[in-house]
């Protein structure tokens, strides 16, 4: 048994004489390098990878038979598990011009590591003399010994043992033995692969094997594959590549040597997921209201045009401009809710079709896909590290196959800080994840759950759980005091292996220089990690290729990819809780910091998203992707499996994303500045649901992976044949197109095969990540269990084991995440998400819909994530501004929905308009809110005179908006408390972040000119015992100035408008009753803004009233001593002090 420590055959470098017209320049060669146990590295070049180890790769045996299924040689799966191993206790660190290394290391933290799966996981020690290397160990952690004598060894020690010592055991002197490694094999329970043919890559054998699996006819009683009547019945040969292909190369139910047996086919068909109506009773009412609005808007228009008011033409032409836009903006918001829906999903009907013991998958293994959990973070001083591991032991006890799931999270800041919490973090779960898995736990954030306030023994049965609970909760607390003492455990670790460095330097200048008087010696000041070595990311004290924008590329296995099958606890095993009969596997959990460099533009978040995008393709292909953002974790475990049900339902494979909404914890009881959002995520998006799909919002989001790579749905030509199909037809091809190219079609291309001398140009050199995609999307077609789904894959295709981590696949992924990777690439400008706005989120999504792609919402009874939101008014401006600041950078962009494709259906593209143009409503609801004020100052109103015709139009507008929000509360199961607090944040926003992001964005599209609006002050809050001290602390930000004017302006024109009428010959009480009511209106909308200005509840300070009331009286006075009434030669009319 041996392995070797990188196989080069996968290289993202590796170049061929045959692509070397058509692909981009390379960069220059990077070599591979490993770290021994003593420190010394170990250098490969990409030529001679192969070659020095490719002798060794098994040890010798003798065939007495020719191979076949039934007689195989030893596995190499225990060769492969051990390089898994190793791989998993590696640091790997490489990217531009850089050697990659794998860094062994013997502990990532201080804790000591228990879980066989983690990396720098306590074992044995090797025996041989001088090696401290950690001995090789199965899935349990147990150590795997190759000789009889028991004498234990490394992987290391044993290669070369098998090399250079002519396979003597260095314990008892005597060969090792197969027949050992061979019940290894066997015991694991992996079926014995066919040996791969020459030339096929390790995705293309993938690919074949899953497809290999047609038939129930295919399939043995014991389960196994059944090779005999297979030659029988299709009269193939051995081989991957040969097994059991399709005609044409689909799974349509053509060929009848590829469809189910007619009594499964009659089989009732039941649906994942079902569309839930909105009662006609409420959805009818709802749309006969928006037409009847609709004509009233034209006809109050119409006559406010026909009748100016001439007495005041300057105020009449205002108020009508400002009119006619929020007619236009609220067709643009409204339209678009004229076909809501609700959806529901089955789990039962999933587990059954997936997870359900049956002919084509008679060990009852889960069929599901894999899915790829992406969690991004910056910083750990703005995101804390213990929200980030919440999020992480969230994201692995969700209830779904370990096997097929996997975490990735993206450090951006290349922090050591962050690195040890997510090692913390993955120590941690060794406890909790079977603890939430034994005693079903809900939610399973345990920050959330120890501190849920109702009773935490409901409904639980056993009888341990009251003891279980309260030994997790004490590990807890433990690993809370770990998270939260790490930055100062990092800086007294470093600062003393600094000092030992300084020692060590100044020692070494008196041997050299022993005449001369010793000096200070200056060594840059590093951050060191827990095994004695320097941090490759970001250093506390930055430095040279140590900086937050200039370090190496991380990939680091946090937990390696768990067994196969399941890895139920024993007896044995228990040591805080009892585990018996639970499963103790892990999810694949891994760190990655993508390279950063000097003047590359490393685009923010969707940069390193789509780095994540290029590493998981390569180290586990899930053909799914879930992304969080840190600080929003998993509160309902079956999440996962509701976002399965749309995805593998019938029609499934053209949905692109299934969003979840948002929903937030740590709001106050009144959710002032409405945090909550449930208008837009109750209402906008459940009506957007009924048309093409929801709008992605940025987290909560389980995405298609190939529709991330810019591929075009299946059947695209068929349902959107485009505007020009009818003029310029194109002679198909009949029967030449396999499915599979069929559903990765691109753009324009035509329906027969993609260019495939293109493909590198959109993806970049790595053949690895591109030999990938035809297998994610093969991985998420939905199940051809019904003559109806279209573009779907056999029952029990996703049942087959997961290839096994190695050296080369880490280091192909380190190359994938450097710098320079995208370049020349269409990553972030068609393929990934997309770049150059602030608000990527919106933009990628709006690239799917505009290829074709449906989305759909996922509303679950029990909230799927849940997250943090600012509670602070300043921190909720910068938020608001951010998104609008986002949506006037869409509108002067190409991504502007007027310029959208035909794919795009029209009320989906007004929804997409209204997304770029809501800022703009902020010119005119700034001009609308100051009317009522001067109205007031100059004694005039909107209209010449109060008359029936318009008190009639105002209250027919207003009634049919109000029984309009009565029935969207009706159907979306909002509170009209919180549709109320939307109202008001609305105008909030609208005259201040709103105002600002235009004025941003039309500085930076016109003059190109760059602004940020940033705090200026800030004072804190001085009562710690309170939830939502942050509510009342104040932060002076200049977004406040316009709706401080307005509401200042509002005010004194009422004590104006009030003195005037009451000291004027011939009171004008219309007018002043027309201005005061629209003064009003608009204080009562910036009602939570003024509460917000005043602090803390209960502390208005006096002063504030003083000073109100004495401005209001002097102005008052001032103004009728400046324009006294008609008919009175004194200051102040007639009336007189006493």
């Amino acid at each position: 048994m041996a392995s070797k420590s990188f196989k080069g055959s996968r290289s993202t470098l590796s170049q061929s004489s045959e692509s070397a017209e058509i692909k981009p320049p390379l960069p220059p060669t990077v070599t591979f390098g490993r770290r021994t146990s003593s420190g010394r590295y170990v250098s490969y070049s990409r030529d001679d990878l192969d070659s020095e180890l490719g002798s060794g790769d098994f040890v010798n045996y003798t065939v007495h038979i020719p191979p076949t299924p039934d007689n195989q040689p030893m596995d190499p799966s225990i060769s492969q598990k051990v390089e898994e191993q190793y791989v998993s206790n590696s640091l790997f660190t490489g990217g531009f011009n850089s050697v990659t290394r794998a860094h062994l290391m013997d502990k990532v933290i201080e804790s000591e590591a228990s879980h066989p799966q983690m990396a720098g996981a306590k074992g044995s020690s090797c025996a041989i003399p001088g090696c401290d290397a950690k001995v090789m160990s199965d899935e349990r952690g147990m150590d795997i010994l190759p000789c009889e004598c028991d004498f234990k060894i490394c992987r290391d020690c044993y290669i070369d043992a098998v090399k250079t010592g002519g396979g003597i055991c260095p314990g008892c002197k005597e060969l090792y033995k197969n027949t050992d490694l061979d019940e290894i094999a066997v015991d694991n329970g992996r079926p014995l692969p066919l040996p791969p043919p020459v030339g096929m890559s390790k995705m293309e054998r993938r690919l074949s094997l899953m497809k290999s699996t047609k038939s129930v006819l295919m399939r043995s009683q014991t389960g196994d594959f059944d090779h005999n009547r297979w030659l029988f019945e299709t009269r193939g040969t051995y081989g991957y590549g040969n097994a059991i292909w399709p005609k044409d190369g689909g799974f349509t139910g053509k060929d009848d040597d590829v469809v189910e047996p007619t009594e499964l086919m009659n089989k009732p068909w039941r649906p994942l997921t079902r569309k839930l109506k909105i009662p006609a009773a409420i959805l009818s009412p709802y749309r006969l209201l928006i037409v009847v609005r609709m004509v009233v808007l034209g006809l109050f228009l119409a006559w406010r045009i026909s009748h100016p008011n001439n007495d005041a033409v300057w105020l009449w032409g205002m108020s009508v401009v400002c009119e006619v836009w929020f007619a236009f903006s609220w067709l643009l918001d409204q339209l678009p809710k004229l076909c809501p829906v609700n959806r529901a999903t089955d789990l039962n009907v999933l587990k059954e079709k997936f997870e359900t013991p049956s002919q084509n998958n008679p060990a009852g293994k889960s069929d599901l896909p894999g899915v790829d959990v992406f969690v991004s973070t910056a910083d750990p001083e703005k995101e804390p590290p213990l929200v980030t591991a919440n999020t992480i032991l969230s994201i692995l006890a969700a209830n779904y196959p370990v096997e097929k799931l996997a975490c990735y999270v993206s450090d951006d800041g290349g922090a050591l800080l962050t690195f040890e919490a997510m090692a913390e973090a993955a120590s941690f779960a060794n406890i909790w994840v079977p603890f939430c898995r034994k005693h079903d736990i809900e939610p399973r954030n345990p920050e959330s759950y120890f501190n849920l306030k109702r009773d935490p023994y409901k409904n639980k049965v056993k009888e341990d759980f009251v003891k279980d609970r309260r030994r997790v909760k004490r590990e807890y607390d433990e690993f809370k005091v770990r998270i939260n003492g790490l930055p100062e455990s990092i800086r007294r670790r470093s600062d003393a292996y600094h000092a030992r460095e300084e020692i060590q330097a100044m020692k070494n200048r008196r041997k050299n220089r022993d005449d001369e008087p010793a000096e200070a010696v200056k060594i840059p000041k590093a951050t060191w990690m827990a095994d004695g070595t320097h941090w490759p990311g970001t250093w506390m004290n930055p430095g040279p290729e140590h900086s937050r924008g200039d370090h190496a590329g991380i990939i680091q296995v946090m937990l390696k990819p768990p067994s196969d099958e399941p890895l139920l606890g024993t007896a044995d095993d228990a040591k805080i809780i009892n585990l018996t009969d639970v499963d103790i596997r892990l999810p694949l959990l891994v760190y990655v910091s993508r390279e950063k460099r000097p003047g590359y533009d490393h685009n923010k978040k969707a940069g390193a998203m789509n780095a994540l995008v290029r590493a998981s393709a390569i180290m586990s292909n899930g053909p799914f992707i879930l992304n969080l953002d840190c600080d929003h974790y998993i509160y309902n475990s079956q999440a996962l499996r509701e976002g399965m049900c749309f995805m593998m339902d019938r029609g499934g494979d053209r949905i692109c994303y299934v969003q979840f909404p948002q929903r937030f914890e740590g709001i106050d009881p009144s959710d002032r500045y409405a945090n909550h959002n449930t208008v837009f995520f109750d209402v906008n998006m459940r009506a957007l649901d009924g048309v093409q799909g929801p709008v992605y919002v940025g987290t909560g989001c389980l995405f298609r992976r190939v529709a991330l790579y810019g591929f075009d749905p299946p059947r695209s030509k068929e349902h959107h044949p485009g505007c020009c199909s009818c003029c310029f037809a194109r002679r198909k091809k009949v029967g030449s197109t396999s499915e599979e190219k069929r559903a990765l079609r691109m753009g324009d291309s035509d329906d027969e095969e993609m260019n495939l001398s293109l493909i590198p140009k959109k993806f970049g050199n790595s053949t690895f990540l591109i030999e990938s995609i035809p297998v994610a999307e093969f991985q998420g077609r939905p199940l051809a269990d019904h003559p109806a789904v279209k573009n779907g894959r056999p029952p029990g295709s996703l049942t087959i084991p997961r290839d096994l981590l190695d050296a080369s696949t880490v280091a192909e992924a380190i190359s994938v995440i450097s710098c320079w990777y995208e370049d020349k690439t269409e990553w972030g400008h068609r393929v990934g998400w997309i770049y150059g706005s602030v608000t990527e989120d919106v933009v990628t999504g709006y690239r799917m819909h505009n290829r074709g792609w449906k989305s759909v919402y996922c509303v679950t009874k029990r909230d799927a994530f849940r997250g943090t939101a600012p509670i602070n008014l300043t921190d909720r401006l910068h938020q608001v501004l951010r998104w609008a600041t986002g949506s006037v950078e869409i509108f002067f962009s190409r991504n502007n929905a007027l310029l959208a494709s035909p794919r795009m259906k029209l009320l989906q593209r007004i929804a997409y308009l209204n997304v770029g143009i809501y800022p703009f409503t902020s010119i005119f609801l700034i001009v609308y809110c100051f009317l009522p004020a001067l109205s007031l100052f100059s004694g005039q109103f909107i209209v010449q005179e109060l008359n029936v015709t318009f008190l009639t139009y105002l209250l027919t507008i207003t009634l049919t908006l109000c029984m309009l929000a009565v029935l969207e509360i009706k159907w979306s199961g909002i509170e009209l408390e919180e549709w109320w607090r939307n109202e008001q944040f609305w105008l909030i926003g609208g005259t201040s972040a709103h105002l600002a992001a235009v004025i941003q964005g039309l500085l930076k599209v016109v003059a190109g000119i760059e602004i940020s609006f940033t705090l200026t002050s800030k004072s804190g809050g001085d009562d710690v015992d309170d939830e939502f001290a942050d509510l009342y602390v104040v932060k002076w930000t200049s977004l406040m100035i316009p709706p401080i004017t307005i509401m200042m302006t509002n005010l004194i024109a009422i004590a104006v408008g009030f003195s005037r009428t009451i000291y004027s010959v011939i009171p004008q009480w219309s007018r002043l009753i027309g201005g005061v009511f629209f003064s009003f209106w608009v204080l009562a909308h910036l009602y939570p803004f003024a509460k917000g200005l005043m602090g803390r509840r209960g502390r208005t300070p006096t002063i504030v009233f003083v000073w109100s009331g004495l401005i209001a009286i002097t102005i008052s006075l001032l103004w009728v001593a400046i324009n006294p009434p008609a008919g009175s030669t004194q200051i102040g009319g007639s009336f007189q002090f006493p």
